[in-house]
């Protein structure tokens, strides 16, 4: 099991992490964050398996995954 966590109200939105994610589950919000961005978030953290290819594409390093036993 994984645990991906977004800094939303830092994310610019610019959907690397959405291209990167093998699984397809990151997708970028309706909703407009601080920096007036749509905020990447993931769909289904239940089916994440944490390869942190989308940590790895963030700029802005607004990603945190961690493996969980």
């Amino acid at each position: 099991m994984a645990k991906i966590t977004f800094d939303t109200d830092a994310c610019k939105g610019c959907g690397l992490c959405v291209e990167a994610c093998p699984r397809k589950l990151i997708q970028l919000s309706t909703h407009i964050n601080k920096k007036g961005y749509n905020a990447a978030y993931c769909t289904d953290v239940e089916k994440c398996v944490a390869c942190g290819m989308c940590y790895q594409m963030c700029p802005d390093c607004v990603i945190r995954v961690e493996r969980q036993a």
